[in-house]
């Protein structure tokens, strides 16, 4: 399995608008994240875990050319923004793409993309099928999936593990039930956001205690806010974990 990071940012992104702090300055390319995003390519499928505002130029850039199915952690807009996108898409494979959300998801992407969802279809809009998502494993298209829940705050959200791949973002809590499903994992990919008390995503530190009850072969971060730090420092602070945690960046590709 291939594993790409499409984006590695928090809701806003990395540079922020209108911000001049260190990091939405900075020249190191690991400092301009993307909002949050993975692609995942196996048994000759390709499959995205969110669509984002950034999705078009992500799958510009990796120069993505097959997409079999989107799953969707939850509603919010920084993971759901760009699914208008996916018409390219359906014009190269000439079918619709498969969703996979949880029932609330759905009805959130109904209502943010009424024209998708409208009896009246117009040519050219993009064409979907939404297929259910619970808190049990599903066989997507021959590919297993275990669907993992997490909370963001009081928000439900899935996260998903797919063979020894496991990816969690927008997470605050994760119950011990729920955490047997990750231990494992040969790559555990969890949110920090910042090194500040959130109130419903991981701090930093929060993420990194969770990295280490979990013991995963490889720990990456993800979910990253500018108010974490420039990548080259904060790598430096995770340097005593020799690699075992680290931050993901955009564009971060490898197998397993």
């Amino acid at each position: 399995m291939k594993i790409t990071f499409l984006g590695t940012g928090t809701s806003q992104g990395v540079p922020v608008i209108a911000c001049q702090c260190a990091v939405c300055t900075s020249i190191d390319k690991k400092d301009n994240r993307l909002r949050s995003s993975v692609m995942l390519e196996m048994q000759d499928k390709v499959f995205v875990i969110d669509a984002g505002p950034d999705f078009r130029y992500q799958m510009l850039r990796e120069k993505v050319n097959q997409l079999d199915a989107i799953l969707f952690t939850h509603e919010h807009k920084d993971h759901v923004a760009g699914l208008d996108d996916i018409r390219a898409f359906n014009f190269k494979h000439d079918r619709e793409i498969d969703l996979y959300a949880e029932k609330r998801v759905q009805q959130a992407l109904k209502n943010e993309f009424s024209y998708i969802f409208s009896d009246i279809q117009y040519p050219g809009l993009p064409r979907v099928i939404l297929n259910d998502l619970t808190v049990d494993p599903i066989n997507i298209q021959g590919v297993g999936v275990m669907p993992i829940r997490v909370m963001h705050y009081k928000l439900p959200v899935l996260g998903f593990r797919i063979n020894d791949f496991t990816y969690i973002t927008d997470a605050k809590t994760i119950t011990t039930q729920e955490k047997e499903k990750i231990k494992g994992s040969k790559v555990l990919v969890l949110n920090a956001l910042r090194k500040e008390e959130h109130l419903s995503h991981f701090t930093f530190e929060e993420a990194i205690d969770l990295a280490l009850e979990l013991n995963c072969e490889q720990t990456y971060f993800t979910h990253i806010s500018h108010q974490l730090g420039q990548h080259a420092a904060v790598e430096n602070e995770l340097a005593k974990y020799n690699g075992k945690i680290a931050l993901a960046f955009d564009g971060l590709c490898f197998s397993i």
